[in-house]
């Protein structure tokens, strides 16, 4: 399943989401210079200095250095991508979904929010392989922070999606609550098969997604709990936004 939009307009323009969107843009367009002026290498020279190696967070977190470079690699990591498919599938799912998150929290506690979603995602994955030394790269994990944070907020809310039905797809409204934890339950299967030998290195950081959207639940928890969430009536019985 591919979600297009939802069924779940904003009260204000969402202009942490719009801006962190043009943010990844801007830098994955200096990716594309570096790529253009130095290849691949210097692309791969680019991602070890920018984003989040396991190897040096775990040595920083040790010796106590919480200003090292390494310790800031987990927040400039959240703008690099790996590629167009990369940057495009994510910036999708930002704009869906982290819009009406941002709307629900204000802007300043979403854009806090956010940073800590991926910080959380990065120490997730440092855990599960803290002597790793291929980059973490990417929006996801802070991303799957606003899927969870969604998933407790709006349940209910209509997503259009195109789902794929072996040779054949379709348009269809799906809740949020079953598009989301489809995902969920997908970045676990992943998550524990790649705990074997042949697949722990590389690949995607599935369990920086599982620790993002685990934090991104427990807020939205927290939310729904001292009454945000429950201000708006109900998301799906209002218009395509």
């Amino acid at each position: 399943m591919i979600p297009l939009r939802d069924r779940n307009p904003t009260r204000r323009t969402p202009v942490i989401t719009i801006g962190l969107i043009g943010a990844c843009f801007v830098v994955f367009a200096l990716e594309l210079s570096v790529t253009a002026a130095g290849g691949d290498a210097a692309l791969e020279r680019f991602f070890e200095q920018w984003g989040a190696v396991p190897a040096e967070i775990t040595r920083a977190l040790q010796k106590g250095d919480y200003l090292s470079g390494a310790i800031l690699g987990m927040v400039t990591s959240m703008f690099l991508h790996g590629g167009w498919l990369h940057i495009l599938g994510n910036m999708l799912f930002l704009w869906i979904f982290g819009n009406n998150v941002e709307d629900r929290m204000g802007r300043i506690p979403f854009l806090v929010f956010y940073l800590v979603g991926g910080i959380t995602a990065a120490l997730t994955q440092v855990v599960i392989d803290p002597s790793s030394r291929v980059p973490l790269v990417g929006a996801s994990g802070a991303i799957a922070a606003a899927l969870g944070a969604y998933i407790v907020l709006f349940p209910g809310a209509r997503i259009l999606s195109l789902v794929f039905l072996g040779f054949f797809y379709q348009l269809l409204e799906v809740p949020a609550l079953v598009i989301l934890g489809f995902w969920f339950v997908l970045q676990l299967i992943s998550g524990a098969a790649a705990l074997g030998p042949e697949t722990a290195q590389g690949g995607v950081a599935f369990f920086a997604h599982i620790g993002g959207f685990i934090l991104g639940v427990v807020v939205g928890l927290l939310l729904r709990v001292v009454g945000a969430g429950t201000v708006r009536g109900r998301p799906w019985s209002v218009p395509m936004g």
